[in-house]
This record gives C-alpha cells, structure tokens and sequence, in this order.
C-alpha cells in the first residue's frame, strides 16, 4: 500500500487513538497518528495526504458503530485504520458490563467494513500488557478478539498491524510499563513503536 498525494487518511477508534485531540489545537492529537503523519511528512514531502482523526476516548465497537457514517464514511476516506475492542473487554472486568462475546463482536466489527468496499483497510489489533494482576484475567476475552480482527483483515484484504504480540515482544525482559502505562495505554515510547509498525505496513 502506498498513499498518494492528497490521499485521504482516516484513524478511528477509542483513547488510544484519540489522545486529546479534542482538547488540544491539534486535530491529530499526540499520539500514534500524529507520529505517523510526521514520520511521512519527512519521509515523503513530495506525497502530502490528508491526516484525520475521529477516536473518541472510551469508545466501544458499538459506540465506534453509531457514529460510523457521520465520523467515517462521510468524510469520503481513501485509507480507514481502526483499533477498537480493548474497552470491549476492559468494562465486562472493570465495570460488570455485558460479555461482549468474539460471535458479536465479529459481527459488529464486519458491520463496519463492509461499506468500505475499495477502501484500503488498516486494522489494528487491541492489545495489553497487563501491569495489574486483576488484568491476566482480560487475557482469554481478549485474545479471542484478536483472532477476529486477524480473521477479517484476511477476508477483507486489510493490513494487519500485530501490535499485541509486538508489545509483547517489547515488554520481554523489561518493564512492561515502559510501554503501556496502565497495561493499556501508549506511552511516548509505545505510541512510536504503534506509528512505526503503522508505517511498516502502509509506507
């Protein structure tokens, strides 16, 4: 995948993504797409595309799905990266909600998809590094989301950007905050090695 000049980039999804774009005069925010665009940008200043974002913090799939016309489809992108599903999880653990099972979550997933027919598709896999014991309990709920997100980006002919077992392999041997700072959110360093693995698989 290469992005032409004036290509239309779209990055959704939940905090991670987000990152006070809202609250700052940045559009981008500070996070991972902010660092992808100027990583290109220094890369590429012959190929300038369009840099956008619509995460909104403590988004789940199906808050990203109400929203999905309004904050995706109707900005006409060329390129959707998505990364959702870790507050699918998170809140069954933390806040007693509803198990949000890998059947729905496939389906809710593949709702949103399904419109972007010849739109190029960056998927992104929810991750964690749990810090707090209560989070090894995450893991099972999870994983099984994970293979559903590397399921559809095989039948939709998405890039796949592996981020959980890319964590994982960072955070051996050292401290996995470093990375995460909560088990779940980027640091400085996480969100560089997020846009890194990014570009690695568009640029």
């Amino acid at each position: 995948m290469m992005l032409a000049d004036g290509a239309r980039v779209m990055f959704t999804g939940d905090s991670i993504t987000d990152c006070h774009r809202r609250d700052t005069d940045n559009p981008l925010g500070y996070g991972y797409p902010l660092l992808v665009a100027g990583q290109w940008g220094l890369r590429q200043p012959d190929r300038v595309p369009v840099w956008m974002n619509t995460g909104i913090s403590g988004d789940t799939l199906a808050g990203l799905g109400s929203r999905w016309q309004t904050d995706v489809l109707d900005e006409r992108p060329d390129v959707v990266s998505i990364l959702i599903g870790i507050n699918d999880c998170g809140y069954r653990f933390s806040f007693g909600h509803d198990e949000v099972t890998a059947d729905s979550y496939r389906a809710g997933y593949r709702q949103l998809l399904e419109p972007l027919a010849g739109v190029q598709l960056v998927l992104i896999e929810p991750f964690l590094l749990p810090v707090k014991e209560e989070q090894w309990a995450w893991r099972a709920d999870l994983d099984a989301k994970i293979q559903v997100v590397r399921e559809l980006a095989r039948e939709f002919g998405a890039r796949l950007v592996a981020a959980d077992g890319m964590f994982a392999e960072l955070a051996a041997g050292n401290n996995p905050e470093h990375w995460l700072s909560d088990g779940v959110h980027p640091t400085a360093a996480g969100h560089q090695a997020l846009s890194e693995a990014w570009l690695r698989q568009v640029g």
